[in-house]
């Protein structure tokens, strides 16, 4: 599934294919103690679930049923219903037009619109247009799809193409938040799986510890990838629950950590105070991280995944994004609004429900498939 690298003498430098991470050379766990167990570095009332214990990720591999058809095929078809309310109507519009007038482009604006792109990213698409129209560049209402797509482009141009990086020493820590709802947990599984089937040893922690079946959600998605899961039971402290974590990590060779956080309203203050918290102890437990702080949006909210962005950002200082349930909605217009108006890198879109269905956003690839003509469908 994924080129990674081996453990230890990691080649250093390349981006990691498979989520753009890049290794160091020489990784050791930060503040490992050889004299410890992990048993003595962890409260009596922290359970550990073992990957001795899971199903190993060749087994789960084994059981998701072979994609026969091509991965952008299968990204075409699950931006369907976006492409139905996005370019499907702009093709409409179009046909048979001869000439470029107001009329049109008020139409044009309002598919633009209610396709999610959001109102600052469809007036800058207008504006390009209304330009090229005014210098007699543009006179084909045929060509305006054409400089739509080349302008939606250009949008991603100096686009966060290194990925997430590896610290020089010790585990790459990812702190996963967002609100209730979106596939949080979910995500959690299947990045995990995308580090242990390229042969990283990985500890999910479960700090969401407030949602009801959140923890067995989480020992469940260990079992399936072969990650080890480090929990405690509902209603403990999450703050508690990472710090534990963190001390289980220091004692054994995790070359990744992935935390999750409760589900929080972005617009309550003191649940977002308690984020901040949680930052502040991983930051305190290993120097540097978290390495990544990630949101889950869903997309079939639209512009209200805006407003989660802006607000996630100012309290935690997200470094990427992943939006979750593309194939479910005609909404997927948000990824385009969302690159427009922020410089937060979307590591990966969810187009289904299996493993493989997140997927590692790929600009070019996302838009081409999101343009692509009726008779390449």
């Amino acid at each position: 599934m994924l080129g990674w690298f081996k453990k230890k003498k990691k080649t250093g430098a390349e981006a990691v294919p498979g989520t753009g991470v890049t290794p160091s050379e020489e990784k050791q766990p930060a503040g490992a103690d050889t004299e410890k167990t992990p048993a003595e570095n962890i409260s009596e009332t922290t359970q550990v679930i073992s990957k001795d214990d899971a199903v190993p990720v060749k087994q789960a591999q084994e059981l998701e049923q072979a994609d026969q058809k091509g991965l952008y095929q299968r990204l075409q078809e699950r931006l369907k219903k976006t492409r139905d309310s996005f370019v499907s109507r702009v093709d409409t519009l179009f046909l048979g037009k001869k000439e470029i007038d107001a009329q049109l482009l008020d139409e044009l604006e309002e598919i633009l619109i209610t396709a999610d792109l959001g109102v600052n990213t469809t007036m800058d698409l207008l504006d390009e247009i209304r330009q090229k129209v005014s210098r007699k560049e543009l006179s084909d209402p045929q060509a305006i799809k054409f400089a739509l797509k080349e302008r939606i482009l250009s949008f991603f141009e100096g686009y966060d193409a290194a990925g997430m990086q590896l610290p020089e020493t010790g585990p790459f820590v990812i702190m996963v938040v967002g609100v209730n709802g979106v596939g949080k947990t979910t995500t959690i599984g299947k990045i995990a799986y995308k580090f242990a089937s390229s042969g990283q040893q990985v500890l999910l922690i479960a700090a969401d510890t407030f949602r009801a079946a959140a923890i067995e959600q989480l020992h469940v998605w260990g079992e399936r990838v072969g990650a080890e899961v480090v929990a405690r039971k509902q209603g403990a402290d999450p703050s508690s629950v990472i710090y534990d974590g963190l001390d289980f990590a220091a004692a054994k060779d995790f070359d990744v950590i992935i935390i999750d956080t409760a589900g929080r309203l972005h617009t309550k203050v003191n649940l977002m105070e308690e984020l901040k918290k949680i930052k502040r102890v991983v930051n305190k437990k290993i120097a540097g991280a978290p390495h990544e702080v990630m949101l889950v949006l869903d997309a079939t909210t639209g512009q209200n995944s805006i407003s989660q962005a802006r607000l996630f950002n100012e309290a935690v200082d997200l470094t990427g994004l992943t939006l979750t349930k593309l194939d479910g909605t005609a909404k997927g217009g948000i990824v385009v609004n969302i690159c427009h108006d922020f410089n937060i890198p979307i590591r990966f879109i969810g187009i289904g429900e299996k493993l493989e269905d997140l997927r590692d956003f790929d600009p070019q690839e996302f838009i081409e498939a999101l343009f692509v003509n009726g008779s390449q469908q």
